[in-house]
């Protein structure tokens, strides 16, 4: 059911970007994309320009979208916007949002005092873990998901191998990676990430959209 759901609702859209397309549609961290149908919910991790992109959400914006997303981003952009911090929850129209701390451990990009985001998310009985910008950090093994995506480019958040520790700890159903082929990393570290998991947890590989 899970690897379905995956491979049937959710697009990759580069980078960090993904689209949900369940009983609402949601967006997480929209960057460098064509466009695409509107969204009934934004989630946005952090104001980094790759992440945090106005022009990117207005694409898919309609008058009745809500952004959720951190203190700093709401000064970039209007709407419908709830700013969240780490701990809160939030119920939109059946969905369940969870914001979860998401900082670096051994490197300055993400610092943990700005209080920026990840995202447990619950939706048609599925339960799916954005983790935003983050190394492994030992929040991640108090979660409980089906689904996460996890970053594995190194320089800015973890590393491949780094991310096959942090999968071990979540112990999700199934694992997507992100955060390559944009700024940094490449296909090769997504790879790496599947290999590593091997009979341990299910990965799947998506396609740019």
């Amino acid at each position: 059911m899970v690897t379905s759901f995956a491979q049937d609702k959710i697009s990759w859209l580069g980078h960090d970007g993904f689209r949900i397309d369940g009983t609402k549609r949601i967006y997480f961290d929209p960057y460098q994309i064509q466009g695409g149908p509107q969204g009934d919910i934004i989630c946005i991790t952090h104001e980094h320009f790759d992440h945090c992109s106005p022009e990117d959400v207005a694409k898919v914006q309609g008058p009745d979208t809500v952004i959720v997303t951190e203190a700093q981003c709401k000064e970039k952009l209007s709407g419908d916007i709830r700013v969240m911090k780490p701990g809160d929850t939030l119920d939109l129209e059946g969905v369940h949002i969870q914001a979860v701390p998401s900082y670096n451990t051994n490197k300055d990009f993400h610092p943990r005092k700005n209080a920026w985001l990840g995202f447990v998310v619950e939706m048609d009985g599925i339960t799916l873990y954005h983790a935003g910008d983050t190394d492994f950090i030992p929040e991640m093994k108090d979660l409980q998901v089906d689904i996460a995506l996890l970053p594995v480019s190194g320089t800015y958040v973890m590393t491949a191998d780094e991310a096959v520790k942090a999968a071990l700890a979540i112990g999700p159903k199934l694992a997507i990676p992100m955060h390559y082929g944009a700024i940094v990393g490449d296909v090769e570290d997504a790879r790496k990430f599947k290999d590593e998991l091997e009979g341990k947890v299910d990965v799947l590989l998506l396609d740019k959209e």
